[in-house]
């Protein structure tokens, strides 16, 4: 299955029966570089794959050389460019700023997992998206760097919110100071990516098989395990634990777990409707 009704992405099934579903940020010739257009059709994608039940996973890749090389800069220039009266230009301003956050942070409004899989350069706008993925690999020849500060911006669609709780706050204040490139094999080190491979291909058939397991498991458990870290990561400890006792309260009494319980007793593979 293939989607090419966007400018900007494509969506690809791994394979006819698989439910990992790729989803491909498409502007090689600009090195994927984020547009207008992107930040419509990325939430859109998304929420499409969210209400698809063929779905279970999300494996989110760039076409050609890059993951991502950042922010279109003819994006930022229209954007710093507006001949309105002042206070309602920054109003406006605030709106589309806003408005590119939600684009970022419908990865985690997803209800299934999205996997980042990232070769060549994953730049600025591209660190604040993998930063919203609930799971990051990436190749040896991977490049990342927070490049707001080189272009006079403070980073604002999510790396300096996301990027302290992965690597550490003084990771992360010493990365968005400097703007300094990171290698795959320093972004393991920190923590921004959990696995590196040697090339890209390898790194699709790891991914794969990652998603893979991931889709073979009870669809409540795995929604539930993302929605309660997301929303655990702001909560006190007795608020989270909380939190998942009436998320499981509603949920636990399942088929799945009947199915799973089932399946480990009679040492065969669970089997789980699609949700």
């Amino acid at each position: 299955m293939e989607d090419s009704n966007y400018k900007t992405l494509q969506i690809k099934r791994k394979s006819p029966n698989s439910r990992v579903f790729n989803l491909v940020i498409n502007r090689p010739s600009r090195g994927n570089a984020l547009s207008a257009d992107f930040f419509t059709e990325f939430p859109a994608a998304l929420s499409s794959l969210d209400r698809n039940p063929d779905v279970a996973v999300v494996v989110l890749s760039g076409a050609g050389k890059h993951f991502c090389t950042g922010i279109d800069l003819h994006l930022l220039n229209s954007i710093t460019h507006d001949a309105a009266e002042e206070g309602r230009t920054r109003e406006k301003l605030r709106r589309e700023i806003k408005s590119m956050q939600q684009a970022v942070t419908a990865v985690e409004e997803c209800r299934k997992p999205v996997i980042a899989a990232v070769h060549g350069a994953c730049i600025g706008g591209g660190v604040d998206i993998i930063t919203a993925c609930d799971l990051r690999y990436c190749t040896e020849q991977a490049e990342f760097s927070v490049k707001e500060v080189d272009l006079a911006i403070t980073a604002d669609l999510g790396t300096l919110q996301r990027l302290p709780g992965i690597v550490g706050f003084g990771n992360a204040m010493e990365l968005a100071l400097t703007a300094r490139h990171l290698s795959g094999s320093e972004a393991m080190r920190l923590g921004l990516v959990s696995r590196v491979f040697g090339d890209r291909e390898a790194m699709e058939e790891g991914v794969a098989e990652v998603a893979e397991g991931i889709a073979g498991r009870s669809p409540l458990a795995i929604i539930g395990t993302k929605r309660v870290l997301i929303e655990g990561r702001d909560m006190a400890l007795q608020q989270g634990l909380d939190y998942v006792a009436t998320w499981n309260s509603a949920v636990l009494l399942s088929d799945d777990l009947r199915e799973a319980l089932s399946a480990h007793l009679q040492k065969r593979k669970p089997l789980f409707a699609k949700l």
